[in-house]
């Protein structure tokens, strides 16, 4: 008797607990519409990640663990592979920490070199190149690019002068295919790892540094420069002749400038890039001249030191560091010019040039009509 009213006892637990164990699972059947499968316990609280919006506001800087490099898994996905063309399509890339970090943390070495015509921009290492222009340029530039090949890149087919652009990776795939055709066709495009933006400018600089220490190591001078400049390459070519220095930078040379610390500055820099209260003295990006025997130098200190986002800020420290004179050329301007006949012919560099001006310059240029004093 008392053993049927123990099993009896039993059955009616059993039957309880099921019964609160049915209503339990009414509550938490689901999170995010998945249903949980496994029991949920009294007091634990379950902490699920929320991804909060990007204050990047359109910067693609690379890698460190907030960057490009961090990004292996993902860009195992992205990048062009045997038959495929795939590029990255995710937005942009997280901001660099508040902190400093060493440019090796964020710069991807290599190229894409596959359709360019090396032998064509910089053939024997550079061995009978006495001039190397690189142009940085912006991926949707196109106009721009085929008004510089129309006019003043011509002279690229000079056996001592080569020529050509130098862009990064792009997340926008139509734009991707675009670029391969264009390169494919003129074959003189320069493609490096990092995704092209203006914070990343520091890196496209880098990026043609290491080009030219890789596949041009033996050329004399370096001219850098801007896609929205015009250059007058004979002039620069007898201002080549006339210089004999070594381990020197020419251009328009900008002393005892001041940081911007405000953030709505296109050119702030915060104080763990630059803590000092003024720059040394840099070229401005827009168009310098390097000598071929400190390229190498370059492109292995700049991995060593901490990343500036404003290039030619970041080009000074390195020039400052390595001690690498710096030279003021008045041929070199940072500005607009009046486009006159020989004005034009009277300078090396002019800046803020918009694609159907290139036309009109060069036209004034070569006007043999038009004789100066």
């Amino acid at each position: 008797m008392r053993l049927c009213m123990v099993l009896g006892a039993f059955i009616v637990i059993t039957l309880i607990n099921a019964s609160f164990s049915a209503k339990e699972s009414k509550y938490v059947h689901s999170v995010g519409g998945f249903p949980m499968r496994h029991k949920i316990e009294k007091n634990v609280f379950i902490k699920i990640p929320i991804r909060r919006a990007s204050k990047n506001h359109g910067s693609n800087i690379g890698n460190y663990p907030l960057t490009e490099r961090s990004n292996k898994t993902e860009e195992k996905n992205l990048r062009p592979s045997k038959g495929i063309n795939s590029v990255q399509t995710s937005g942009a890339a997280p901001l660099l920490p508040d902190r400093p970090v060493l440019t090796i943390k964020i710069y991807e070495p290599g190229h894409l070199n596959k359709e360019i015509d090396i032998k064509r921009i910089c053939g024997y290492g550079g061995k009978y190149l006495k001039l190397l222009i690189l142009i940085t340029s912006a991926h949707s530039h196109f106009t721009a690019r085929m008004s510089i090949r129309h006019t003043w890149m011509n002279y690229g087919r000079r056996r001592d002068v080569g020529i050509a652009f130098v862009l990064g990776r792009t997340t926008n795939a139509s734009l991707y295919e675009s670029l391969n055709k264009e390169n494919y066709i003129y074959g003189d495009m320069i493609r490096g790892q990092f995704i092209d933006s203006y914070t990343n400018l520091t890196l496209k600089t880098i990026s043609l540094l290491e080009w030219t220490d890789t596949h041009c190591p033996r050329v004399k001078y370096i001219l850098k420069t801007d896609d929205d400049t015009f250059i007058n390459v004979p002039k620069l070519l007898d201002f080549i002749d006339g210089h004999k220095d070594n381990r020197t930078i020419y251009g328009h040379i900008i002393e005892n400038a001041k940081p911007y610390r405000q953030r709505a500055y296109k050119s702030f820099v915060p104080y763990h890039q630059y803590g000092g209260s003024v720059y040394p003295p840099f070229a401005t990006g827009t168009a310098y001249l390097l000598t071929g025997d400190i390229v190498h130098e370059l492109y292995v200190h700049s991995l060593k030191t901490n990343y500036i986002q404003l290039e030619d800020i970041f080009t000074a420290v390195l020039v400052q560091s390595l001690k690498i004179k710096i030279v003021n050329a008045g041929s070199f301007y940072n500005t607009r010019i009046p486009f006159l006949p020989c004005r034009i012919r009277n300078v090396i560099s002019v800046h803020d040039i918009k694609e159907n001006e290139i036309y009109d310059i060069w036209r004034k240029q070569m006007d043999s009509t038009v004789k100066c004093n």
